[in-house]
């Protein structure tokens, strides 16, 4: 409940299991451990905490690069240009949500325009007022949450008009 708290817990025991489970098998397809990657012993309280943690050397083909592992996990992906960075994130089945850091901001727009996720934003990432929509594309999410756009997908339209005066064709 503490307002500074920048990093809480997993949501269950069974979740911080599995987040523990990719940051072993990072370590055990070859990425490099740059900081984390365990259970904090400093945590005051109970919770199901995990160490924010930092994988360099990551390649495509890794199972910490390809899945959505939903911890505190960051992968550091090396990447040529422009046109290698966005065919190689969006060819995964995967589109949750992604972020673009640049001071140019064509280079920012021109960028989350090409790519495959229902999500994205621009030198930020992770806010989600609740205005604005939220949601994945391709396996990830099931629609929107949050503004207008959850109320849609949960809804359906049903028109109904009710004629008042009397009938001018009866069929």
């Amino acid at each position: 409940m503490d307002e500074a708290t920048q990093l809480g817990p997993m949501v269950s025991w069974a979740q911080r299991g599995k987040v523990l489970d990719y940051i072993e098998k990072g370590k055990a397809e070859g990425a490099t451990l740059v900081t984390g990657g365990g259970i904090p012993n400093n945590v005051s309280g109970e919770g199901y905490y995990v160490q924010p943690t930092v994988f360099a050397d990551v390649t495509d083909d890794m199972t910490i690069a390809r899945e959505e592992i939903f911890g505190p996990v960051m992968c550091v992906l090396d990447f040529d240009d422009e046109a290698d960075v966005i065919g190689r994130a969006n060819a995964t089945e995967f589109g949750l949500s992604g972020g673009v850091f640049t001071a140019d901001m064509t280079r920012a727009h021109r960028v989350v325009d090409q790519l495959e996720a229902g999500t994205l934003w621009i030198n930020t990432y992770n806010l989600c007022p609740v205005e604005i929509p939220f949601g994945g594309s391709k396996q990830s999410g099931f629609g929107r949450e949050n503004s207008l756009a959850a109320l849609e997908h949960y809804s359906e339209l049903k028109t109904v008009y009710v004629g008042m005066g009397p009938v001018q064709a009866p069929y």
